[in-house]
């Protein structure tokens, strides 16, 4: 048994009394009872809620401040009033002059400015886009396996053991894959990598661009997210340089960070565009699948062959008043736990090599919960 299960059981011996009928009649018995232990309520609590409650109480706390003191007053100078003279006060005898009205009215508006400007920016999503490749591109499960099987870099039981993967993994007869996967040359160059990320990431945000008429300057915050493939220059510099990008534009790479950097991009560019009001973000997600294929026979690398297919992924979020008319969504929750300091987790996530000295590093996160 592992010590940390240890520690959660707690064992008590109970006197069972002096038994008068079978083998051990007359003697006084004893028996072991062994029950977990109350757990730690302090250490299992987490502190992401503190936090959530922290932020609630800000957001909220001129309510919280303002109303008490309204209630006081106002029931200090009506308390002794019933409530057909209260009603009479307020409905007849209410009698304001200029002064009183316009000194009420000031502290009304200044106490919602202060609200809405303290309180922190909503974030929105105006639209996205999903790369669709051409249509000779295209492979169905069935293609995958004779593709795979006429390259001649796999043995019999390394295709039955991808066929087996590609039947139950779920992906479709709609994928696609590069040309130079199964190509009798090296796919994993740095070459083919440049090329499949060009075409995904400019296809995309072409179609992006144009779908929310937002010119490529008017961007504030580019965040790419690439687990994999990371070249220099970055991914995030081909397409500043592509589309011309101005000079002040906040650019960050993501790399290494596996399927949790989906979650982790829009939580950076939701930050970004918290600290520059009036501004744009653009998430890109993708993967480069030529770079990461496996073109040997060793089973535990061959598992992501018949996951990852070719693909590209954009957002543009705003944080603009004006565009509230034609956003699609808005981000209303995004929360995010980070398990690496949990050893199981961090080894949950394997880095190995390939063959060609390509580090491999699948890495995965808890369930996120966003509301877009």
């Amino acid at each position: 048994m592992a010590r940390n299960e240890q520690d959660l059981l707690s064992p008590e011996i109970v006197n069972c009394g002096i038994k008068f009928s079978g083998p051990n009649s007359g003697s006084l018995t004893f028996s072991v009872r062994v029950q977990r232990c109350i757990p730690d309520f302090l250490q299992s609590v987490s502190l992401k809620y503190v936090k959530l409650g922290y932020h609630y109480l800000i957001n909220h706390g001129i309510y919280l401040a303002t109303i008490p003191v309204l209630v006081l007053v106002f029931s200090a100078e009506e308390g002794s009033l019933r409530r057909e003279e209260l009603w009479k006060k307020l409905s007849e005898d209410a009698c304001y002059d200029l002064a009183t009205v316009l000194s009420f009215f000031t502290v009304f508006v200044f106490t919602n400015s202060v609200y809405f400007m303290s309180g922190p920016r909503s974030v929105y999503l105006i639209d996205f886009a999903c790369f669709r490749p051409h249509d000779d591109l295209k492979v169905t499960k069935e293609q995958f396996i004779e593709m795979a099987r006429a390259s001649g870099k796999f043995d019999e039981a390394s295709l039955q053991f991808q066929k087996r993967i590609v039947k139950s993994s779920g992906v479709g007869d709609e994928t696609y894959l590069p040309k130079a996967v199964m190509s009798e040359e090296n796919s994993a160059t740095m070459k083919e990598g440049r090329f499949e990320a060009s075409t995904v990431m400019f296809g995309e945000l072409d179609e992006l661009f144009e779908k929310t008429r937002i010119r490529p300057k008017d961007v504030g915050v580019l965040v790419v997210n690439c687990s994999i493939f990371n070249p220099t220059p970055s991914l995030s510099a081909m397409i500043i340089n592509h589309y011309k990008m101005r000079g002040n534009v906040l650019s960050y790479n993501l790399g290494g960070m596996g399927c949790s950097a989906g979650l982790i991009a829009v939580d950076l560019a939701r930050d970004m565009l918290q600290a520059n009001p009036n501004n744009y973000a653009v998430v890109v997600n993708t993967e480069m699948v030529g770079y990461n294929w496996y073109p040997w026979r060793d089973r535990s690398m061959l598992v992501p062959n018949c996951f990852f297919r070719m693909g590209c992924s954009a957002v543009l979020l705003s944080n603009c008043r004006r565009d509230y008319r034609r956003v699609k969504y808005s981000l209303e929750h995004l929360v995010r736990t980070h398990k690496g300091a949990d050893y199981r987790s961090f080894r949950f996530g394997p880095s190995v090599f390939f063959h060609h000295s390509c580090l491999d590093c699948l890495t995965f996160c808890d369930q996120f919960n966003a509301t877009l």
